[in-house]
């Protein structure tokens, strides 16, 4: 089985993604992980990339249909692969699709408290940011920027909640209760498919 996992900033895509893969024994390819590494190998800081982007698709294409081949690859072991990344529900659409949301509000909170971290701050490679506000404004620039490059490369805008079978909002719950909640999701698939 393959699941993928898609949503907006700090919503808690990574965190829920890691849990379930301690419960489901599984392997995880985290798409933005490779992302931030290749910005690192090319001076950059993640916003920059992102910019660089805008002219060289390559960035965002080469990184998901690797993503995607080794997530087939790696199913072909009978293991169950988590794809965290916003665009492998499409490259993956054999996959369990879940979309994890946030209010911008509060995925701002959570970022902007991850990047009080030093160790967290460097490896999410963010650049420059000093306050709450410019967290904010960051993700819904990076959203918004992120939205229109897959539209232009791949035709779709991530955040259709319609492309997904299961949509779970952060909101006002911990980590914890929204891994249960996709536990629950993903557990009455299985079922289904024995």
């Amino acid at each position: 089985m393959i699941i993928t996992v898609s949503g907006t900033p700090g919503s808690g895509k990574s965190t829920v993604s890691k849990i379930l893969v301690e419960k489901l024994n599984a392997k995880r390819i985290y798409v933005g992980g490779i992302r931030r590494e290749l910005a690192r190998d090319k001076g950059m800081t993640l916003e920059e990339l992102n910019e660089y982007a805008k002219t060289h698709p390559e960035t965002d294409v080469d990184v998901d249909k690797k993503a995607s081949a080794e997530a087939r690859e790696l199913e072909k072991n009978n293991q169950i692969i988590i794809v965290e990344g916003r665009t492998q529900f499409h490259f993956l659409p054999e996959s369990l699709k879940i979309y994890i949301k946030v209010d911008f509000e509060e995925g701002a909170k959570r970022i902007w408290k991850d990047l009080q971290n030093k160790q967290t701050k460097e490896k999410r490679n963010e650049g420059k940011i000093t306050s709450f506000e410019q967290t904010k404004k960051r993700i819904i620039e990076r959203e918004e920027e992120d939205a229109a490059r897959y539209k232009k490369y791949y035709g779709f805008d991530h955040r259709d909640e319609s492309q997904y079978d299961f949509v779970l909002d952060t909101t006002n719950i911990t980590a914890e209760q929204a891994t249960d909640k996709a536990m629950k999701y993903i557990n009455l698939k299985q079922e289904k498919k024995n």
